[in-house]
């Protein structure tokens, strides 16, 4: 998937190992050098191999353009040469060059990872680390109280709906996104992470996110579900510990169900053994209803549910819409099944024991359960292969639908580097969290996770 002169791996490739697509993100490019890393402590590729991989890559990004101010990297960049896209290669399609915020987080945990896995490639690694500026991101008046990251800002005005201002502290105006990351089980928590342990986001702003919206009233009617929970104070930050009921279980929620937004985050920061009342139950609780739901509920007999190319065409969001806080959230099926078991007093419930269709699996969700029911995600992934047939010359296809059979053939960097981070963890015991976490960052984050208590429960 990576050119060998720029060392920038391709977003996409067809399932035959051919096409490399010529566009490429700040996470591939993470993923990238952290799956190089995983490949090297696996024995996969040699350690000359992985270091001269390493290098070009991190050359490479020395020269890219990026937002000078926050040091930021911009969306998208063709894998070829290297220049930021302003037309999407093969349409011509304008891009406007946005700097997102959870991009450029999972390239900086590269960085991270790089520098202590590699020592003779810290001096670069950390030099690009250390010019990333997170606070670029972070709306100190989000909520009273309590500040937010947005999802990125533009250079300069894009189309539709946008906010001007500059939390970087200089007088050029950039162009926010009118929305923030303001939930908690979201993979954007990795930006909240870095930032604070850069100091660059005050330590309270950890509890601004919310576990899901309030409860009272009706005007919040919208959520999937009604939640139970009381509220606690955490550095001065009262937070709502509401949670979802889910099949005897009690489980704080993603946005859209995923299991990416739940536990992509895990494969770095230790959070369940950082947080044994709060990710260290949310966790496997989460993982338990994926199966659950695969299993038992829609009777797909295989899960595992996250954003993935869909095997019908284009790519789709999937997840356990029960569990995602958006009343029409992530499905797990190509007919896009929408559970809807009404708010009580506000919304009639229209579906609640809906009847699925074709079921979609994404194999990188499975590898992500490792760490969680190593037995069921291992048996998962076997029938995947053997009996899905969704197995291909570069391993796992990007995902199947259950009941046709249908295998979207090809390869995400995205999810072949979230799959090669739970395997060396799983076989090297955890390998990238002790790369990724040293004392400092320990210092700062561990007491946050530390004392948060979730509502959740396995029942």
């Amino acid at each position: 998937m990576t050119d060998t002169t720029t060392g920038l791996p391709a977003d996409a490739l067809e399932g035959d190992l051919s096409a490399p697509s010529d566009n490429t993100s700040p996470t591939n490019i993470g993923g990238y050098l952290w799956s190089t890393i995983a490949a090297r402590d696996l024995g996969v590729i040699s350690r000359t191999d992985a270091y001269t991989r390493l290098r070009t890559t991190l050359a490479t990004l020395a020269g890219l353009e990026r937002h000078a101010p926050s040091g930021m990297f911009y969306n998208w960049y063709s894998p070829r040469d290297g220049h930021k896209l302003t037309q999407w290669p093969g349409t011509g399609d304008r891009v406007d060059p946005f700097l997102s915020t959870v991009d450029n987080a999972w390239l900086a945990a590269a960085f991270r990872v790089v520098a202590r896995a590699e020592p003779r490639l810290a001096g670069p690694a950390d030099a690009i680390y250390d010019s990333m500026d997170f606070g670029y991101f972070h709306d100190l008046n989000a909520r009273p109280g309590v500040g937010l990251n947005r999802g990125g800002f533009w250079v300069t005005p894009p189309p539709g709906c946008n906010v001007p201002g500059n939390y970087g502290g200089d007088t050029t105006p950039v162009y926010y996104t009118c929305h923030w990351y303001d939930t908690s089980v979201s993979e954007a928590r990795m930006a909240t992470y870095l930032g604070i342990a850069k100091g660059e986001i005050p330590a309270k702003d950890y509890y601004g996110t919310l576990r899901t919206m309030p409860e009272q009233g009706c005007d919040y009617a919208w959520q999937e579900q009604k939640p139970t929970g009381v509220t606690r104070e955490y550095l001065g930050v009262p937070v709502y510990e509401g949670v979802y009921a889910y099949r005897g279980m009690s489980i704080v929620p993603a946005w859209g169900g995923s299991m990416f937004e739940a536990l992509m985050p895990d494969l770095f920061v230790p959070e369940a053994a950082w947080g044994p009342r709060s990710w260290g139950i949310n966790h496997p609780a989460t993982v338990r209803a994926q199966k659950e739901h695969g299993l038992e509920e829609a009777g797909y007999g295989y899960w595992g549910f996250s954003p993935a190319s869909n095997p019908f065409g284009g790519y789709s969001e999937y997840g356990v819409e029960a569990l995602g806080m958006s009343s029409d959230g992530y499905a797990s099926d190509r007919e896009r099944t929408n559970v809807d078991a009404g708010y009580a007093g506000c919304r009639e419930a229209t579906n609640p024991t809906p009847t699925f269709g074709d079921g979609v699996v994404t194999p990188h969700a499975s590898f992500l359960a490792l760490a969680y029911d190593r037995p069921a995600a291992l048996k998962n992934l076997a029938g995947i292969k053997n009996n899905l047939k969704a197995y291909g010359p570069g391993g796992f296809y990007d995902a199947v639908a259950t009941k046709s059979g249908t295998v979207a053939r090809r390869y995400l960097s995205l999810d072949q580097s979230m799959i090669m981070a739970a395997i060396v963890n799983d076989l090297k015991k955890d390998r990238l969290k002790g790369y990724f976490v040293d004392r400092s960052f320990e210092k700062a984050v561990r007491p946050l996770i530390a004392a948060q208590i979730f509502g959740s429960s396995l029942g």
